[in-house]
């Protein structure tokens, strides 16, 4: 490669799914692409963008550009991300975004990118091709569970959830086994409607399958075997970008939750929080509460009120608060997570297994506490729990896939308490983890190396 391409800095446009998790995923990597010079176009929801500005610590380099998001019949107006609408409405937001194609090839057209980094947005790679720029699958999603679920040696067409119970025939060998309600549930979402015209596994194998590159943040090795796998399966690039540890937002803890934490012994407070969109059912809301009770640990917890609740309040448990008091707050809303992560307080963080939730988890010195809710939370929490063995899962029933409160409360005391032997092993194998992931030039050398690769499509 001649010296002065590779020394060129990249104009790079992203588009993320309107989910928080994404958006956030893709601002955390525009970061870390904007430190090395490289210029980032970011589109995003118009009214999305004043969350972000925070995150955006290189604002003379990234640049966000907000876009409209189309009416779609059904969609209730203002609707912007994920988070604004139950997930049964998630396909028409899908739809809504399938309709800003002419919106974002005008952009590129203005632009002229060298590559575009996208995810759902299967249309992108034909487009972006027409325009002589390189399109980029960004994955937040592991490689272990595209691999496992979306892998070109299944019978896509005709998969069934016993079909999910097995992994790919050559798949490599690992912890992920799905038990029977976790292949049904994500069975019947890969096989929905996701846009018009389309179900969620097409539209994902598409993008997969018409892109320049695949790309993952996550590192060799924690997944080195699933990544090789999908190479060889999609027949094209798959390039690391390490695990893209999150720098601290340019913001100050809530002094409200910060006075409230601040009232803890270090390391003793149990933190739970489920992500901007898992919405759980009322009993499993109230036994989740009443296992955190059940711990006589400290606890806070920030959950969307549950199915058929307009509030919080309305939904806990009768006398919960009285006998909590003090010690257990319950939160609906947005809180800045990783900044309650970094608290001294928190010794435990109860994660419904994000894959950035799981990271920033990693990084922090909380004990994790696994409790996945869909998709490729299962698979992340067997990855964390089984392959590297960083964390405990809350024991589910077999066929219902419910939890009760004694399997939280149980589940809790293994990595918490300091005579388990449990805990022993899941707090050693943090320790470890947390070193390798913060360890000085893990990060920079993936990301060097990503750029690399780049440079290197655009030969």
């Amino acid at each position: 490669m001649s010296s002065n391409i590779a020394a060129k800095n990249l104009h790079i446009a992203m588009y993320p799914w309107f989910a928080l998790g994404h958006l956030t995923a893709f601002v955390h990597f525009s970061n870390k692409l904007a430190e090395r010079g490289h210029r980032v176009s970011f589109f995003l929801p118009k009214k999305t963008q004043s969350k972000f500005e925070p995150f955006n610590l290189h604002p003379d380099l990234i640049t966000f550009i907000p876009i409209t998001v189309p009416h779609v019949d059904g969609l209730p107006t203002g609707t912007e991300t994920t988070t604004d609408v139950p997930f049964p409405l998630h396909p028409l937001l899908m739809t809504a975004m399938d309709l800003t194609e002419h919106a974002i090839e005008d952009h590129l057209r203005i632009l002229n990118p060298h590559f575009i980094f996208f995810d759902f947005t299967h249309w992108l790679p034909e487009l972006s091709r027409k325009h002589g720029i390189k399109s980029v699958h960004f994955c937040i999603i592991s490689p272990a569970t595209i691999g496992y679920l979306l892998s070109p040696e299944r019978k896509l067409e005709s998969l069934t959830a016993a079909d999910l119970m097995q992994p790919p025939p050559s798949f490599p060998p690992s912890s992920i086994k799905l038990r029977a309600h976790e292949a049904r549930g994500i069975c019947a979402v890969t096989v929905q409607q996701y846009g018009s015209n389309i179900s969620f596994q097409e539209r994902n194998l598409y993008a997969l399958s018409h892109c320049d590159a695949l790309a993952f943040k996550t590192c060799r090795e924690m997944e080195g075997p699933y990544s090789d796998y999908i190479e060889d399966q999609f027949g094209k690039p798959v390039i690391l970008a390490g695990p893209i540890v999150p720098e601290p937002p340019n913001s100050v803890l809530e002094e409200k939750i910060a006075k409230m934490l601040d009232n803890f012994k270090a390391e003793t407070l149990v933190f739970c929080a489920f992500g901007s969109e898992c919405i759980l059912k009322k009993d499993q809301f109230q036994e989740l509460v009443l296992g955190l009770e059940l711990t006589s640990s400290p606890f806070f917890a920030v959950l969307k009120p549950p199915i058929g609740s307009e509030t919080i309040e309305s939904a806990l448990p009768e006398g919960f608060e009285e006998r909590v008091k003090g010690r257990g707050f319950v939160y609906t809303g947005w809180v800045q997570q990783q900044l309650i992560l970094r608290h001294p307080s928190v010794g435990c963080f109860v994660t419904h297994c994000g894959s950035g939730s799981l990271s920033e988890g990693m990084v922090n010195k909380c004990q994790l506490v696994l409790l996945p809710n869909v998709g490729d939370q299962i698979i992340n929490a067997r990855v964390a729990g089984g392959d590297l063995k960083v964390g405990v899962e809350v024991k589910k029933g077999e066929e219902d896939g419910l939890f009760t409160r004694h399997g939280v409360c149980e589940a809790v005391k293994a990595v918490m308490d300091d005579g388990s032997e449990v805990g022993k092993l899941v707090r050693a194998n943090h320790a470890k983890w947390r070193e390798f992931l913060l360890g000085e030039g893990l990060e920079n050398s993936y990301v060097d190396g990503f750029v690399h690769k780049l440079h290197e499509l655009l030969e």
